[in-house]
């Protein structure tokens, strides 16, 4: 079971099978499909992906709630959609 984040995800996207910037894409599309104040949970590898997608979701306008390394080369990254 999943840790108590204090919010509550509506969509999950895995881009573990993609690369740059594909990752940002797949993201970027999951975004548009949530209402605003809804939370997106990413879940991306090391490296590339959670240097560049974070930014890119950033630079969009969108709140990074957060990033939690899960100890196997992945993260997960928590969005909170804001505005349209």
């Amino acid at each position: 079971m999943m840790a108590d984040l204090g919010f509550e995800v509506n969509e999950r996207v895995d881009i573990t099978d993609v690369v740059c910037p594909v990752t940002f894409v797949k993201t970027k599309v999951a975004l548009e499909e949530l209402e605003e104040g809804e939370i997106l949970q990413v879940h991306l590898n090391e490296g590339e992906p959670v240097m560049n997608v974070p930014r890119s979701v950033k630079d969009e306008g969108h709140q990074i709630l957060k990033l939690i390394e899960n100890g196997d080369g992945t993260y997960d990254l928590y969005v909170r959609k804001v505005g349209d």
